[in-house]
């Protein structure tokens, strides 16, 4: 089960300024979170169905499998009920919620080490150096079959890789490369500075690029 902002104000030929916007979306995001603090279900609804799909996408890339993202997408939604009296704002709810579902899915790792089970990674695009985004490096228009062939063997073979790293620097390059967090949002959401951040998706690109370096 999965559930699926832009605002823009007007006074005759004035529109409000940048900064204006964005107070003013503050103002509406700091009213929606204190619905959710008061145990406001609807409001809960709403949290669900903006954020279920960027939350169901991360997991899914960090374990390869439908069934445990999904599993690991309601825990993560049922840790956020249970938290959002402790949610402070010094984050926005999307990077939060990208926190808890990181440390669910941390712990379902363990969990499945502990029984024996391996996990792996997916991630359907290609990497680059470490200074390019993952998808800009076999990026190229309408590929013949046998340009489709070479690149899901690349696909492929990214995905050995991407197992093979230490979850930080996974967790660091997918939501950098993949799911476009900045910097600041990363270390929230890894709770870590942002100079930990930079390491992190640098020496997990250096480890990709070493491992692809045949590619």
């Amino acid at each position: 089960m999965f559930f699926s902002k832009s605002m823009a104000i007007e006074n005759d030929d004035l529109r409000l300024a940048p900064a204006a916007v964005k107070n003013s979306y503050a103002s509406g995001e700091t009213e929606f979170v204190d619905r959710l603090r008061a145990g406001d279900l609807e409001a809960f609804d709403v949290l669900v169905n903006r954020y279920a799909g960027d939350i169901h996408g991360l997991l899914f890339r960090l374990t390869q499998d439908s069934e445990e993202a999904r599993d690991l997408t309601q825990e993560t939604f049922l840790s956020a009920l249970k938290a959002i009296k402790k949610f402070r704002g010094d984050a926005n709810l999307k990077t939060w919620l990208f926190r808890i579902a990181i440390n669910e899915s941390r712990n379902r790792f363990r969990w499945w080490k502990r029984r024996g089970r391996d996990q792996t990674i997916s991630l359907d695009v290609s990497f680059g150096p470490s200074e390019t985004p993952i998808g800009e490096t076999f990026s190229s228009g309408t590929p013949d079959p046998e340009e489709v062939v070479l690149r899901r063997e690349r696909q492929r073979m990214l995905r050995d890789a991407l197992g093979d790293l230490p979850a930080i620097y996974r967790e660091a390059v997918v939501l950098c490369d993949i799911e476009g967090l900045a910097y600041d949002e990363i270390a929230t959401a890894l709770d870590v500075n942002i100079g930990t951040v930079k390491s992190r998706i640098a020496r997990g690109r250096d480890e990709l690029r070493r491992r692809l370096k045949d590619v």
